[in-house]
């Protein structure tokens, strides 16, 4: 006998901003979290919920997308769809638990300048970089297969100059003056409302810094939330510039292993129990690609609410994913407000404009509002003003739509192409999104591969492909992974894939 699923009342509004399928969405959350829904429970089929709420059938067919994306339903084909069976505890408490004692309680973290102490593991040995075998040179005149690089030729360089022109000739007095620490004010609403959109990340204008970049925007976290000597878990492997600037900042980095959901929280609990920040990239890890698993999502958040500790979200390309929609960020599900959600510009239109942002708790706004004064961190006017024409006027959504079907391309491009160079001394894995992903080496005969020497070669050779044993912790022991990390954004026909290709296994054997 088929088990009718539970009279669930789904409502739209359709005076909202939020689309439709963002809204379902965010019904079926609540829910689940309040046990109106429980693991094992069939949900309304597609069409019958279409029908209930007067809309498309595509509509609903997204959102239920997303929730299996996210890992809060399953589709069992003809049986229909069903919530997850292995949803973790902490999304079934009840939502009247959330309360509102973080909105207006503790604000135990200490302002403080940048902390200077020496960088360490939770043992007490000192966990600086070693000194690189090749200069991560992520700067000057692009070369094929930068990681991290967005696609150059493709960007709308006629309606930016436009854009920019207007701006300079304009004459406004906000341009030439001294810029605003916090950033500009229509920016900061345009992001707030991008967030709000794309990411289901809720905040208002006064919650958005715009920086410098990501180095910027750590820095200015830092020095508005860290203390001397405070503990970071940061992901092993983990984003290179960052392990870089953290060390020298003096936070103890505490290398947190990755695996296939992500970064281990409860490995992380075991390392250092007593940390007081976790730096994620759970939308699309850096370097592997993985996404965070649900159940290593709410774990994690658990930890930051449990000791008022704070997550450091970075945020840097999930606008890009190839198998289903682009996943809500972590900040999204943050109940309790821990989370400082870092997005950047560089991926989404160019490096060159140096313009990233964060998204700070409302306890800390005042804090980080103060710092960023101090630190007279201010990023040029005029930039940023024509940034905010860029999204006002619609460009900004309509590049990321077609950036999301060109790198969708580009992406399936290289790969058969380093397969066919390379055979089977090379492990080719794409990741669901990301415009930069990561290849491991078949040990050889003569043991590991030295991807470093590769790197080296093939930087010499014109390519700026990054070792991935530089990205590990302890990168050179022989258990640590031996590959490669590269961008595919500008790679721009087969005939390019091949070439570059056939040239990077020219370096694998000197």
């Amino acid at each position: 006998m088929t088990v009718p699923p539970p009279a669930l009342a789904i409502e739209v509004d359709r005076q909202q901003a939020l689309p439709i399928y963002l809204q379902i969405c965010e019904r079926f959350r609540t829910a689940i979290a309040a046990g109106h829904l429980r693991p094992g429970d069939r949900v309304p089929a597609l069409r019958g919920l279409a029908t209930q709420l007067n809309t498309a059938r595509g509509t609903v067919e997204l959102a239920y997308t997303i929730l299996v994306d996210e890992g809060y339903l399953q589709m069992r084909g003809a049986a229909g769809t069903f919530v997850s069976p292995s949803l973790p505890p902490s999304v079934l408490r009840s939502s009247q638990r959330q309360g509102l004692e973080e909105a207006h309680g503790r604000t135990d973290s200490k302002e403080a300048s940048a902390p200077k102490t020496p960088d360490a593991s939770p043992g007490g040995e000192p966990w600086a970089p070693r000194q690189l075998a090749i200069t991560v040179a992520m700067s000057g005149e692009p070369r094929p297969l930068q990681p991290g690089l967005p696609a150059l030729d493709a960007f709308p360089r006629k309606v930016w100059n436009r854009l920019v022109s207007h701006r300079a000739r304009s004459g406004e007095r906000a341009v030439l003056a001294y810029p605003d620490p916090a950033g500009y004010r229509p920016l900061r609403e345009h992001i707030a409302t991008y967030l709000g959109l794309s990411r289901g990340v809720t905040c208002l204008p006064e919650q958005v810094f715009v920086t410098g970049g990501y180095r910027a925007t750590l820095e200015l976290v830092l020095r508005s939330l860290a203390s001397p000597s405070d503990h970071m878990w940061f992901e092993d492997p983990g984003y290179l510039l960052a392990r870089s600037f953290l060390s020298e900042s003096g936070v103890q980095l505490v290398p947190v292993p990755v695996d296939s959901e992500g970064i281990d929280v409860e490995r992380g609990t075991q390392l250092d129990p007593q940390a007081r920040f976790a730096l994620v990239t759970p939308s699309h890890q850096s370097p592997l690609g993985q996404t965070l698993s649900l159940a290593r999502r709410m774990a994690l958040l658990e930890w930051a609410e449990k000791a008022s500790r704070w997550i450091i979200e970075d945020d840097y390309d999930s606008e890009f994913r190839y198998v289903g929609r682009p996943l809500p960020a972590l900040k999204s599900l943050d109940r309790h407000d821990r989370v400082i959600y870092c997005g950047t510009f560089s991926k989404v239109m160019f490096p060159g404009l140096r313009l990233a942002y964060a998204v700070v708790p409302q306890r800390a706004v005042e804090r980080v509002g103060r710092v960023a004064c101090s630190m007279n961190a201010g990023s040029p006017t005029l930039l940023q003003a024509a940034v905010a024409d860029f999204m006002e006027q619609g460009h900004f959504a309509r590049h990321v739509k077609r950036m999301r079907a060109l790198y969708g391309q580009r992406r399936l491009l290289i790969a058969p192409a380093l397969e066919q160079a390379f055979g089977e001394r090379l492990i080719v894995n794409l990741p669901p999104g990301g415009i930069q992903f990561a290849v491991q080496f078949a040990e050889g005969p003569d043991g590991p591969v030295d991807d470093v020497a590769v790197a080296a070669r093939a930087r010499e050779a014109g390519l700026a492909v990054l070792p991935l044993s530089i990205w590990y912790a302890n990168g050179r022991m022989r258990c640590t992974p031996r590959g490669l990390v590269m961008g595919f954004a500008n790679v721009a026909d087969a005939g390019e894939a091949g070439r570059l290709a056939r040239t990077l296994r020219t370096c694998l054997n000197g």
